[in-house]
């Protein structure tokens, strides 16, 4: 129990000396953190004293020449010693107060005068580097203006080299521009005196007002040749192409005045001298972009002659076109009407066929009013060319419906010839079979001919009959007849079917009893069966008759029957 007890005790102790340990170390980081931060903020203090504005001060001394900088020297040095004697110190107080409170561990408090600190000390350092800057404005003026207006001046002499050496393509602007460059040439003075007298406050109006003339007249030396190129040569040169090409082509009969030529060159003019009179007080603004939208405009006009010549050759062309197209299709129209008494007489027509013809006729008389309203439009030049073929166009569209549905018209009245004609070659195929029928029922005498033939022989005459007494109606009812002819085929197949089958059974039957006499004295039953069969065949019964034939012959001839069929091939 000692033993377990002093265990204990021991664990106890070492735990708490840990935790002695532990807040002793965090004590001593906590202080470590606060005075690492008085450090920072007294470096940071110490960085603004050191701002170098009195070494910028020094160099204004040899450069004041005038009341007004002197009055600013003296405000910048009495700024910068208001930072160092009145908000640094305050700053170095805060700091001491602020090292002993991080030694009496007063934390709470000390983060209040940081706060404090790092308030004033940014307020230092932004009034500090404001005063510096506005200083070095002035230190470093200068060089920075004389940098800026050497770059000005070598452009100005170049683009005084380029105006001298192409003078003459400026014409009656020399005058303008020789003097902006007299005036640029003013300002360059007028920045050396400033320079001079140290007024950088005009300075910099005189830097930003030369780098606008100078660049305003980059634009001048480089686009008025050009303006006064298009101004004078090219827009005139177009407008009087277009004027004679007008005149010219209106002589040729093209319809032009849908164009409005005169009125839109006539403003094309006042439009250019407007800009003429802007380029010689040199204001460019939008001068080339007016003058390539009126060139571009005078393009346009020669690309819709152009249009007009191209549609006028086709027009003339398609009109022609249609014209036969129109003509061909109108005789037909006509030649059916002549004939339709006679077609209707010869025809059972119906009203859906004489309409589609009627409809046809009606549609073509509007297509012809209206292509006769194109014709007289055209003569009168009263709409271009362009306009004219998408009439064209439109009347050979309508009429190429009209001449598809007249296609349809005549097929119709082509198919009732053609069943006609056909009805009559196969009514001459029908009866020559039938007499056929007749014939081979004639050439082999049968003792006795079956009933069904004689009805289908009967059935086939009836409608035969009936496709003639068709054929002689007028007008002919084609359905009708087609119906007719197709019976009567039917009818005289079936006939043709019957007849021989009956002679090709009649045949084999009448062998087979030929073939058994031979057998008659083997067998009594033999003798049975072929005399059976002959009377089978001569009451007419030509399939029973055959069939006993076969039966009784195959009693001593098991292969009668292969070779009945193989002969009957033969």
């Amino acid at each position: 129990m000692k033993g377990k007890l002093l265990y204990i005790l021991t664990g106890i102790l070492i735990v708490i000396i840990l935790v002695i340990a532990l807040i002793v170390f965090l004590k001593k980081r906590k202080k470590k953190h606060y005075l690492n931060i008085c450090k920072r903020l007294d470096t940071e203090k110490n960085l603004i004293g050191s701002t170098p504005v009195l070494l910028e001060l020094s160099k204004l001394e040899p450069i004041i020449k005038n009341e007004k900088m002197e009055e600013k020297y003296q405000k910048w040095q009495d700024e910068f010693a208001y930072i160092k004697d009145e908000e640094l110190p305050k700053i170095d107080d805060l700091l001491i107060e602020l090292d002993t409170l991080i030694d009496k561990k007063e934390y709470s408090l000390a983060e209040s005068k940081i706060n404090k600190c790092e308030i004033g000390l940014y307020k230092a350092r932004e009034r500090a580097n404001y005063l510096l800057d506005q200083v070095k404005e002035i230190t470093l003026s200068e060089e920075k203006y004389r940098n800026i207006i050497t770059k000005l001046k070598t452009k100005y002499r170049q683009l005084n080299k380029e105006y001298q050496d192409h003078k003459s393509l400026y014409e009656e602007m020399a005058e303008a521009i020789e003097l902006q460059l007299e005036n640029i040439e003013k300002r360059f003075l007028e920045f050396e005196t400033a320079m001079d007298q140290n007024q950088y406050t005009d300075v910099v109006h005189i830097v930003k007002a030369l780098d606008t003339m100078i660049e305003h007249m980059e634009i001048v030396i480089e686009e008025v040749p050009d303006l006064l190129l298009m101004c004078k040569q090219m827009v005139p040169k177009r407008i009087k192409d277009i004027e004679e090409t007008k005149t010219k082509m209106e002589n040729d009969g093209y319809p032009l005045d849908y164009l409005s030529i005169t009125d839109n060159m006539e403003e094309a003019k006042k439009n250019v001298n407007v800009i003429l009179d802007r380029i010689k007080v040199l204001n460019l603004e939008d001068c080339m972009f007016e003058l390539k939208t009126i060139l571009d405009y005078l393009d346009s006009i020669f690309v819709a002659f152009e249009k007009e010549r191209l549609s006028r050759k086709v027009y003339e062309e398609v009109s022609k076109d249609f014209e036969k197209k129109l003509n061909k299709t109108s005789k037909l129209v006509t030649d059916i009407y002549e004939q339709l008494d006679d077609i209707e007489s010869m025809y059972d027509l119906n009203k859906e066929d004489v309409k589609i013809i009627d409809e046809v006729n009606k549609d073509l008389t509007v297509i012809k009013d209206d292509h006769h309203k194109m014709l007289e439009k055209v003569k009168n030049k009263a709409t271009p060319y362009s306009l004219v073929n998408d009439e064209v166009e439109t009347l050979s569209n309508r009429l190429k419906q009209v001449e598809s549905t007249l296609d349809i018209a005549l097929k119709s009245l082509g198919n009732m010839y053609e069943d006609e004609q056909r009805a009559r070659e196969q009514l001459d195929e029908i009866e020559r079979l039938l007499k056929e029928c007749k014939e081979r029922m004639r050439e082999y005498k049968l003792p006795v001919i079956e009933d069904r033939y004689f009805v289908e022989l009967s059935e086939a005459n009836e409608a035969i009959l009936e496709v003639i007494k068709e054929l002689s109606k007028k007008p002919i009812g084609i359905k009708t007849l087609n119906t007719r002819v197709d019976t009567a085929r039917d009818l005289v197949l079936k006939l043709y079917n019957t007849t021989i089958s009956m002679i090709k059974t009649a045949k084999m039957s009448e062998m087979a009893i030929v073939y058994g006499n031979r057998y008659i004295g083997l067998h009594t039953d033999i003798e049975e069966g072929i005399n059976r069969a002959r009377n089978l065949f001569f009451k007419g019964d030509y399939t029973s008759s055959l069939n006993v034939s076969i039966d009784t012959i195959k009693l001593v001839d098991d292969n009668f029957e292969r070779k009945l069929l193989t002969y009957e091939k033969e």
